[in-house]
């Protein structure tokens, strides 16, 4: 495998694939995010770290799920009257002071070849700078755990991406004692042993998505064209259920067997749109006016951020139940979880009866960005705490 290809598929499971907390069962020093000790008053403003990967822009320019979850989370500590520095790709926008690691996302940057040399350039600045901040907290998955651990700083990293990978037992025998947060507690079970202090949940600004009216007359799929999102099974569910979809999904280079040999021969077997990759502006209009989306997964989803921006529009979801799906999904309020595909259409029947109402409103309840953010705020002061006294995470 070439370094270019090792890091897109590092970077494509941090994107592949943050706010309810829970208790969880895995092994591990897991700490609720619940149970930290609240200070009298406002919390005190910390100078935050947010070290994003260079793949993608903060926030995308289209797809992207962990650059979209770091732009809102860091977005939502400045409003919340934090410092933060983001640590990302030139073409990023932000509320906090942008350092820029390289003009542009790396994907979207055809002179680049060695992927490797931009992170390695982002790891040393943040080394020089790390005397600077108060917390660090990284998203590039275990690309910063030797330089993390020698800094002196508080830090945490939270996993955007499957952990079922062969290599991570041996990995996290080396690194179990890195603080690490998942992003749902199904993400955990393929490696328990790593060093868990919460489970956070992603959450996006209450305002970015507006609830729509159902009215388009179409199913839809969101997100990106592989065997594990399955737009395959989406297509069958909505000609077996005799509803027209439209699918808004980027097909990355090593899916495109994938799309030529499965998808595309469905295309033309009902009512069937492929729209392509969409930007942020135009998912309230695509969300808001399906009557469902499909979210057929076929693998252990980390978390699914197409979920909450489905419900933020009042959209009910009809999703497989795999992964983060019955933590994010409440049946038969927010949507509906089955098993196979003949439970989705039949699903797909009664979602018409769900109060999208309601779906914005458990969106709001649980999953805006400043919730998210609270949550971690809450983290950073323990582990702030935890390196003075010493007394670890």
């Amino acid at each position: 495998m070439t370094a270019d290809a090792a890091l897109v598929g590092v970077c494509r499971h941090a994107t592949g694939p943050f706010g309810v907390s829970r208790v969880s069962t895995y092994a591990g020093s897991f700490i609720p995010v619940t149970s930290f000790d609240q200070p009298q008053g406002r919390t005190l403003d910390m100078r935050i770290a947010q070290i994003a990967p260079l793949i993608e822009a903060v926030p995308p320019k289209l797809y992207g799920g962990t650059e979209r979850v770091v732009a809102y989370l860091t977005d939502a500590l400045v409003e919340l009257g934090h410092d933060v520095t983001l640590f990302a790709s030139g073409d990023s926008e932000t509320k906090a002071k942008l350092a820029a690691i390289w003009p542009r996302a790396l994907r979207l940057d055809p002179t680049v070849k060695d992927y490797f040399a931009p992170i390695f350039m982002e790891l040393e600045i943040v080394a020089r700078r790390a005397h600077e901040f108060d917390i660090i907290h990284a998203h590039l998955d275990y690309f910063g755990y030797p330089l993390l651990r020698r800094l002196g700083v508080p830090s945490v990293t939270t996993l955007h991406g499957r952990l079922d990978l062969p290599e991570l037992p041996a990995l996290y025998g080396l690194y179990g004692d890195v603080p690490v947060v998942s992003i749902s507690d199904s993400q955990r079970a393929p490696l328990p042993q790593a060093n868990y202090i919460a489970t956070v949940l992603h959450g996006l600004p209450q305002h970015l998505l507006a609830q729509g009216p159902g009215d388009g007359g179409y199913v839809a799929f969101l997100g990106r064209i592989s065997p594990e999102k399955a737009p395959d099974a989406a297509i069958r569910i909505a000609i077996a259920a005799g509803v027209p979809i439209k699918l808004a999904a980027k097909v990355d280079r090593v899916d495109e067997e994938y799309y030529k040999s499965v998808v595309e021969p469905l295309l033309s077997q009902g009512d069937i749109e492929f729209v392509g990759e969409i930007a942020e502006h135009q998912k309230s209009e695509f969300l808001g006016r399906a009557s469902a989306l499909l979210f057929p997964i076929a693998w252990r989803e980390p978390f699914g951020l197409v979920m909450i921006e489905a419900m933020a529009c009042g959209t009910p979801v009809i999703a497989f139940n795999h992964g983060s799906v019955p933590e994010v999904l409440e049946h038969g309020v927010t949507g509906f979880i089955v098993q196979n595909e003949q439970q989705a259409v039949a699903a797909l029947a009664e979602a018409r009866t769900l109060d999208r109402r309601r779906i914005r409103a458990e969106f709001d309840r649980r999953f805006t960005a400043h919730h998210m953010a609270q949550n971690y705020l809450k983290l950073y002061a323990h582990l702030a705490r935890t390196q003075r006294t010493g007394t670890g995470p």
